[in-house]
């Protein structure tokens, strides 16, 4: 069994974890495996979002913009209109630094403030946002950025 099918397996098994009705996210270990099995391979920079519902359960996990290998331009009118879209009620935004530092830049920190902002204003929570390196993933919340 070659590396990849590992990764598309294990990707399997948590989505099935995260699609699950009874499955909310009261502990961001599964939010990020997952995420890191998603993004942590890619050469260039990808931000997602990860949409969740009322009860913090995934609705879906969208790539919403592809950068180049140090930048990707967000742009939040794009993300508040796929979140009502998706009738989202809580967000989390993910995005990975191919570099393999996980740490955050100020203008990731600038991005995911008005990022926030735009959320609030209609009533979409911004829950965490997490940056995928090499090393263990770089948590907004936990680090009380948000």
């Amino acid at each position: 069994m070659d590396e990849q099918t590992i990764i598309d397996d294990a990707l399997t098994i948590l989505e099935s974890r995260l699609h699950r009705p009874q499955h909310t996210f009261k502990n961001p270990h599964d939010v990020r495996n997952y995420l890191r099995l998603n993004l942590a391979d890619k050469e260039h920079e990808v931000f997602a979002v990860l949409y969740l519902d009322n009860q913090n359960g995934m609705i879906n996990l969208t790539q919403m913009f592809r950068g180049t290998i140090d930048a990707a331009s967000v742009y939040p009118r794009e993300v508040v209109k796929a979140a009502l879209q998706f009738n989202a009620a809580a967000v989390i935004f993910a995005h990975n630094h191919p570099s393999g530092i996980s740490e955050p830049s100020q203008a990731d920190k600038l991005i995911t403030e008005r990022l926030q902002q735009a959320l609030s204003l209609v009533d979409i929570r911004t829950l965490d946002h997490f940056i995928i390196g090499s090393g263990q993933p770089y948590s907004f919340a936990e680090h009380g950025l948000l």
